[in-house]
């Protein structure tokens, strides 16, 4: 296995995983008093978790971390809570359902990044396998607990028949 091309792959997930971990924690900490909180908080765990993971795989392969790549995951975690929501303060529910879409798709990258080692480490023996399908495992009940959240926010902001509504529609 190119050392090279697998430092780069590793931190480009490391990037994204510095990326997921702030969402999740955001989007835990504004639903703390919700129904759905204390799922929010384990799920936003998790993917701590997740990352301090990849952080210790790349340590045992003697593999870089490119902080650049840590800091650019960060900041465009930032730069993501500018987007426009259609509310002047405050989050809105579509927010809400935007920010559950982009996690999940963060850890549909993460389950594809743990087949790759699996993969990778088959060949080379060089990973633990057995840890790494257990990651791989959670990153498959993080998306199904994704998509039951993500559910929620479809029927909290779309439950009314938005078509009836529309112009030209009766």
């Amino acid at each position: 296995m190119s050392a090279d091309k697998l430092a780069i792959y590793l931190n480009d997930h490391l990037a994204g995983a510095t990326f997921g971990t702030g969402l999740a924690r955001r989007i835990a900490r504004r639903g703390r008093n919700g129904a759905h909180g204390a799922e929010l908080e384990h799920l936003a765990e998790q993917i701590a978790e997740d990352r301090n993971s990849l952080l210790t795989i790349m340590g045992e392969l003697g593999l870089p971390v490119r902080r650049y790549k840590v800091y650019g995951g960060r900041v465009a975690e930032l730069l993501e809570r500018l987007k426009p929501n259609g509310v002047l303060h405050g989050p809105s529910g579509l927010n809400s359902l935007m920010e559950l879409e982009t996690l999940r798709l963060g850890v549909e990258g993460k389950a594809l990044l743990w087949r790759t080692l699996l993969r990778t480490g088959q060949r080379e023996g060089a990973l633990d396998e057995d840890r790494i399908g257990q990651l791989l495992e959670r990153a498959l009940e993080q998306i199904d607990t994704l998509e039951a959240l993500r559910m929620v926010a479809v029927e909290a902001n779309f439950s009314q028949d938005v078509y009836s509504t529309a112009p030209g529609k009766r």
